[in-house]
């Protein structure tokens, strides 16, 4: 095996990538209304998904590239009843860091099995912790189940949580003191997020969008006594409140070009890699697999992809847009 500490993928601007993001489906229990509509097509049933076996002889590949870091994503990752093998077989082929995004509305399943499979950390997607507004948001009505995952979750300290919340102007702008009281009581990141434009209904263009710098004069307002800590990678703005164990993290997703930072690239379920979140098209992997191709062959489209990492992605893309989220994974 090759040295899972070095990488061996490097852009044409200099920056290695270390990190995959793998969506193991595109379905998902949800329909959250700046993701998907009620009728978004499933893209991640019969042949066109990637098979478990597929998916771990990527997996080795990668290893063999000096990846070392997994996340997987969907969808909903949930969906998948093999998803505590994919953790436990990516930990044994060397990735050092495998990480899990979730709704949570299925974490009770898996949860236990996850921690001994190896997970480090879970990204807990949650928008509101209000009821009804839950279901308004989701259109379904799952907040009981889900809120009771994310107690356990966090009485559990089993491993790191950051709970991801997309914040959306005069929608869910009410939920910011209840979300901060949680980094009171447990060592939770609460990261605010920049809605993005990627949803079948193209919501941030209709004023629900909201820029991290009104976050931040929310925060700053309603908390005078809040700390700057040193952020890392996306979490440009964190923050911590004195006699608080957790912090509160503003995500500047759209506002902000993290582009020179990138270390990472994206597999589809069906099969593509994404050199970039804002890459429509991509390289079909699929067709490969399937024809029996060796691990080099699969090595080598993963560097064609790399090299075809833009600099600048959002800017590279113009209006280019994509129905939803689902497709590439969170």
């Amino acid at each position: 095996m090759s040295n899972p500490g070095k990488s061996f993928l490097v852009d044409t601007f200099g920056r290695p990538i270390d990190y995959v993001r793998i969506a193991v489906t595109s379905r998902c229990n949800l329909r959250c209304s700046y993701c998907m509509s009620e009728v978004h097509e499933d893209h991640s049933q019969g042949d066109s998904v990637l098979s478990k076996q597929e998916l771990l002889a990527i997996i080795e590949v990668l290893v063999s590239l000096g990846i070392t870091k997994i996340r997987f994503t969907g969808g909903e990752p949930l969906l998948r009843n093999d998803i505590v093998e994919l953790v436990l077989e990516a930990k044994h082929a060397g990735i050092r860091t495998v990480t899990l995004t979730t709704n949570g509305l299925l974490l009770d399943r898996f949860f236990p099995a996850l921690v001994d499979a190896g997970l480090d950390a879970i990204n807990f997607s949650i928008d509101t912790l209000d009821r009804e507004l839950y279901h308004t948001i989701t259109r379904r009505d799952e907040y009981g189940r889900v809120r009771d995952n994310l107690d356990r979750l966090l009485e559990s300290s089993a491993i790191p949580v950051k709970l991801n919340v997309v914040l959306m102007r005069d929608i869910n702008c009410d939920d910011i003191p209840r979300f901060v009281a949680l980094t009171r009581d447990y060592a939770v990141t609460v990261r605010f997020m920049e809605l993005q434009p990627f949803d079948d209904n193209q919501i941030w263009r209709t004023g629900k969008f909201m820029g991290a710098d009104k976050i931040q004069e929310l925060l700053k307002n309603s908390y005078p006594d809040i700390q700057t800590i040193r952020g890392h990678a996306t979490q440009y703005f964190s923050y911590t409140l004195p006699g608080h164990k957790g912090s509160v993290a503003i995500i500047p997703a759209y506002t902000r070009n993290f582009c020179g930072e990138c270390n990472k690239i994206r597999l589809t379920s069906d099969g593509k890699i994404i050199s970039c979140l804002y890459e429509k098209e991509g390289l079909m992997l699929l067709p490969l697999l399937r024809s029996n191709a060796g691990r080099e062959a699969i090595a080598g489209l993963f560097r064609k992809a790399v090299m075809k990492k833009p600099v600048d992605g959002k800017h590279a893309a113009r209006d280019s847009v994509r129905t939803s989220m689902s497709e590439i994974g969170g």
